[in-house]
């Protein structure tokens, strides 16, 4: 009877449409965030995560997620520029966008940039850059993209969160919708070939760091979750699950595919220099087979990015 309804009459047909797409989009979105429940991701990632009620100035009170969430805050202009001088591409997913600051950014660079997030919030608060190129999916249910889709894909500060059991099923689905070069940002620990060696200070409780130093740099982790460090409220730090070494990620890559590009985390290395970022950035750029090496020939090699046009309180000291 709806079908008859709807071919006699153009109005109906239209709110048919409209009424499937939004049924649609609901049953995606009810199925990333139930698959990611039955992964054990945490649920925690609404508005107090992204600042809602807390103190602005930027006292967290020991507690997990921002005191506050903006463009300038997340550095997204930094990330942005980085990626856009660096990586020559037309198409770009971040896995993880939040609010898509980051996704903002790439467009304005001429980047045709999309995101996909885990948290209902974030999504439904997009930054209006970002608007309409977002949208609720997680790794586990399956991204909403066809194979090879994007030239690169991004995943920042984002696989940390997920429980160690589950990384490989996470890589293999990044590597379905990856065209070409991935750029990840992952707290890690232990020797790294290409930048700043990682740390477990912040990472493992602090009684139990001693032991992880005694371990030496042949250990690789991840650290076990009684291991794991927790913030003011007892819940673990960030969320995060999965904290290992730079050499068990780029194994666990490996599994999925992909070869990293250590001379290219090189030269991000030294961009981010200036903003003092290198530290904390644990950064790796990966690449399938048959990629395009010339993808990765950055944008005036011999200009910083502050002499390119970027602007941010961190390079203004």
């Amino acid at each position: 009877m709806l079908v008859d309804l709807a071919t006699g009459h153009d109005r109906v047909r239209a709110l048919v449409a409209r009424g499937g797409a939004e049924l649609t989009a609901a049953a995606e979105q009810a199925e990333a965030e139930a698959e990611a429940r039955r992964a054990g991701v945490p649920d925690a990632y609404g508005g107090a995560y992204f600042g809602e009620g807390r103190d602005a100035a930027g006292d967290r009170q020991g507690r997990s997620g921002y005191a506050r969430y903006d463009r300038v805050a997340s550095n997204a202009d930094i990330a942005g520029w980085l990626l856009w001088r660096n990586f020559r591409v037309a198409t770009s997913l971040d896995v993880g966008c939040a609010t898509g600051y980051l996704v903002e950014v790439l467009r304005e660079r001429g980047i045709d940039a999309e995101g996909c997030d885990l948290s209902r919030f974030a999504v439904e608060h997009a930054s209006p850059g970002a608007a309409g190129h977002t949208r609720v999916a997680n790794l586990f249910a399956g991204l909403p993209w066809a194979d090879g889709h994007f030239d690169l894909v991004t995943t920042l500060e984002i696989l940390e969160h997920l429980p160690p059991d589950r990384v490989p099923v996470a890589l293999a689905e990044l590597a379905r919708v990856c065209g070409g070069y991935l750029y990840a940002t992952i707290p890690s620990f232990g020797p790294n070939r290409s930048g700043p060696d990682g740390h477990f200070e912040g990472k493992v409780r602090p009684e139990r760091l001693a032991h992880y130093h005694d371990l030496g740099p042949d250990y690789r982790g991840p650290v076990p979750q009684a291991d794991l460090a927790v913030d003011a409220e007892g819940e673990l730090v960030e969320g995060h699950l999965c904290i290992a070494s730079f050499e068990w990620w780029t194994e666990r890559f490996a599994e999925a595919g992909f070869v990293r590009c250590v001379e290219v985390e090189e030269r991000l290395y030294a961009d981010i220099a200036p903003a003092d970022l290198a530290p904390f950035w644990n950064l790796y750029v990966f690449r399938l087979d048959g990629a395009d090496p010339a993808v990765v020939e950055p944008r005036e090699p011999e200009r910083t990015l502050a002499e390119l046009g970027l602007s941010h309180p961190l390079l203004d000291t």
